[in-house]
């Protein structure tokens, strides 16, 4: 008898070569029809699926996935070019998928993205994508969130989907097994594709050439310290200096900027990559590198060694440890992170000389192109700390030894890489391999086709029981060159603003109910196990910043993308809890000692709770509370918030982060740009009595996670301002308003304690 158990799976997202150009007719006998269908999303790509059966074989398959509202399916083939050809898996995505970024990994020898899955009911429920680049992963992403959201919007209109989501039978995870025989020939085929994505990683398509990029603004979202000042430009690229007067460390801090014509993800790929012969054109310094260990998708470890003679008159070897951290923020910017470091694989070693790597950082954001412009095109920021000396020399001539020293060799990396890639143009389509297309129509969203489908699996089932292999599965099927045209900028507007108009009173904008006079809040009568600081010198306390440094949309940001300097809180921060936990805690306003449940605090007639669960050894809670001196006006957008689905809270709740004072790699690594915390991490809502408490788990994302790791290894240095808000999407909701502030200066990891 064959033994089963729940299989892991993986599915890559590439591009096969095809020899013709997809169509979007209807297809007679198969839920991909679309011509008569009207208001349905629609999403498509290659991928292979690739996953490890019961016996620890793997296999991989290539597959077509189609998102259609909120029902997706794979196919063996293009159902455009088969017309009739029925799904192999077909289910649905239900409000409770959570889609998680892994990072990079390695399969078969190539490179991905990967993607997780899995139910917030049943985190049982879980399964994987991969995809060939970070930019593919994040518009797979953007497509599993919006179908989320059409199940959402039915769930709000009363359909029967409420009933098809609630009633689904679930897939037997451990049902549809195969013999062996036929994992083996499904083997057979892992090997001979296996030599596939290192080729399909370098196919070419025109996928992107037509996207319109959507970015809030070059600049982040809160008042930085540094002032930059141009003092050379070297081969087109400037190179600048901070001239501020609160310099970090000893050094100097210096940044290359370049302008490249490719995409952020073309340029980031190339910046990964550690193949000799693709860096050897363009880098000086890091052209042989060595993968040494990888770590949660977003962190490795590299080693690397260069020939002396181009850089210093020292004949003897030298090499070089350095670790290498990556993430990709919500705008789409890219931020790489190297910093010098140690490992046991890779001891000093004899006839080398072991060089420390100034720590440095990369920024790739993408800009705007004009309307119809086929042309992508972003901004390479490399930054670095350099000593002083050498760098004040450099500046008054050009004959220095400065220019033969590895701090020159990193800024003049930019200049290497944005010469490559004009020298390259097919870089600019590189990696955008997977095919996809989207499609927006004018009518309902309901679609009889689907709502008489038999299938009711969730999406996650789904993937995580298919193990099939057929032989006859082809490896390639054709070429589908088309353009991408999708602009999820505003996807959760349309969803959540229809659901809210239905009961939204537009005349009455007003946050709190005019008609209950204000009750006065006296902080002192609340106490949290964090103390309120004094004055700006005060250490391991809180105080509560103004608006001023934040920078929130403006009443005419719709139109012309304008922001406008924050103003005053609209609710008043009264205590902060610091503690230690076991475990991440929910529901700590339900707590006998929490401040919720004093006589105070259910005097107060409206409490924000923000819970940040930092993951850690041990875990730590930042509690902050903040007060309203009304009772909230639920016609307005905060009573929307407060009362509305998570859904909607997912997509509106918005923090701005901004370091005050620290080690500017930190900075670097936090940013300033505002981020919807409901899309990056996992966030819980208790809304009961007076208060709404907001739990957000940091370590439900792996990049957040590596991200909170380096800031508590800096914490007790770090002063760190934090704004709150909701974000404001249409008209009569603009401009926005800062909900709360926070000032966290240089907090002790040992003064946290236990909520008991």
């Amino acid at each position: 008898m064959e033994t089963t158990s729940p299989t892991k799976e993986v599915m890559v997202a590439k591009r096969p070569e095809m020899d013709g150009a997809a169509s979007e007719g209807s297809a007679s006998g198969s839920s991909v029809g679309g011509g008569e269908d009207r208001g349905i999303f629609e999403y498509f790509g290659w991928v292979y699926h690739l996953g490890t059966n019961s016996i620890g074989h793997q296999y991989c398959h290539l597959r077509f996935l189609f998102i259609r509202g909120k029902f997706v399916e794979m196919y063996k083939r293009d159902p455009h070019e088969n017309p009739g050809i029925k799904p192999i898996r077909a289910g649905v995505i239900s409000p409770s998928l959570v889609v998680e970024e892994l990072g990079r990994r390695k399969v078969n020898h190539g490179d991905v993205y990967v993607i997780r899955f899995y139910s917030r009911l049943d985190e049982t429920k879980k399964g994987e994508i991969a995809c060939a680049t970070a930019g593919e992963a994040r518009k797979w992403i953007e497509a599993f969130d919006h179908a989320k959201q059409q199940a959402e919007l039915e769930i709000l209109r009363g359909s029967s989907a409420r009933n098809k989501l609630n009633m689904e039978n679930e897939i037997n995870l451990e049902g549809h097994r195969h013999r062996v025989r036929r994992y083996a020939h499904g083997l057979k085929k892992l090997i001979k594709i296996g030599q596939g994505p290192e080729t399909l990683l370098r196919q070419s398509s025109t996928l992107g050439a037509n996207v319109e990029g959507y970015f809030e603004g070059e600049v982040g979202d809160a008042v930085e310290a540094h002032e930059w000042k141009c003092v050379r430009t070297v081969n087109g690229v400037r190179i600048f200096e901070d001239v501020s007067e609160s310099k970090s460390g000893k050094g100097v801090l210096v940044k290359a900027v370049g302008v490249i014509d490719a995409s952020a993800d073309t340029v980031f790929e190339v910046i990964m990559n550690l193949e000799r012969h693709q860096r050897y054109e363009w880098d000086m310094l890091t052209g042989d590198l060595e993968l040494l260990d990888s770590y949660d998708g977003h962190y490795d470890i590299l080693y690397g060694t260069y020939d002396p003679k181009y850089l210093t008159r020292w004949q003897s070897n030298r090499d070089f440890v350095f670790s290498r951290q990556w993430f990709r923020g919500q705008d789409g910017t890219y931020t790489i992170l190297l910093f010098p470091t140690v490992h046991k694989k890779r001891p000093p070693r004899s006839g080398y000389h072991r060089t420390r790597v100034n720590p440095s950082t990369w920024e790739i954001r993408n800009l705007n192109t004009p309307m119809g412009s086929n042309t992508a095109r972003c901004i390479v920021t490399q930054m670095l700390e350099i000593h002083q000396s050498g760098w004040c020399r450099w500046k008054k001539t050009r004959s220095s030894k400065f220019e033969k020293s590895t701090q020159y060799a990193l800024l003049t990396q930019v200049s290497g890489l944005k010469e490559y890639i004009g020298a390259n143009p097919a870089l600019k389509f590189e990696y955008t391999t997977t095919v996809v297309r989207t499609k927006f129509s004018d009518g309902a969203i309901s679609n009889g086709e689907y709502d008489d489908t038999e299938v009711q699996d969730e999406f996650y089932d789904a993937i995580a029981a298919d193990t099939s292999s057929s032989s006859d599965e082809s490896d390639g099927d054709g070429d589908q060159h088309e353009d991408l045209k999708v602009k999820l900028k505003n996807v959760s507007w349309a969803i959540t603003s229809l659901a809210l108009k239905r009961t939204s009173a537009p005349e009455e904008n007003m946050e709190f109910d005019s008609t209950v006079p204000p009750i006065s809040v006296d902080p002192s009568q609340f106490s949290g196990s964090l103390q309120k600081g004094k004055d700006d010198n005060d250490t391991n306390c809180w105080t509560t910043p103004s608006g001023k440094g934040f920078k929130i949309r403006g009443k005419t940001y719709l139109k012309d993308n304008s922001k406008v300097s924050g103003g005053d809180p609209l609710l008043k921060l009264v205590a902060v809890d610091w503690l230690k936990v076991d475990k991440p805690m929910d529901k700590v306003a339900l707590h006998p000692k929490c401040l919720v449940q004093t006589e105070a605090g259910k005097k107060l007639p409206f409490i924000l709770l923000i819970n940040l669960q930092i993951p850690a050894k041990p875990n730590y809670s930042m509690v902050m509370y903040y007060a309203a001196e009304r009772p909230i006006n639920k016609n307005s957008l905060l009573g929307k918030f407060v009362d509305g689905t998570d859904m909607f809270r997912d997509s509106r709740f918005k923090l701005i982060p901004s370091i005050i004072e620290g080690y500017w790699m930190v900075k670097r690594a936090v940013g300033t740009k505002a981020c919807l915390l409901g899309k990056a991490v996992t966030c819980n809502y208790l809304r009961q009595d007076n208060f709404l408490e907001i739990d957000v788990d940091i370590g439900s994302s792996s990049v957040a996670r590596s991200v909170i790791g380096l800031v508590l290894g800096y914490v007790t240095s770090l002063v760190v301002d934090l704004a709150i808000l909701i974000e404001g999407k249409e008209e009569e909701e603009l401009p926005e308003y800062i909900l709360g502030t926070v000032r966290l200066n240089r907090v002790r990891l040992d003064s946290a304690v236990p909520l008991e």
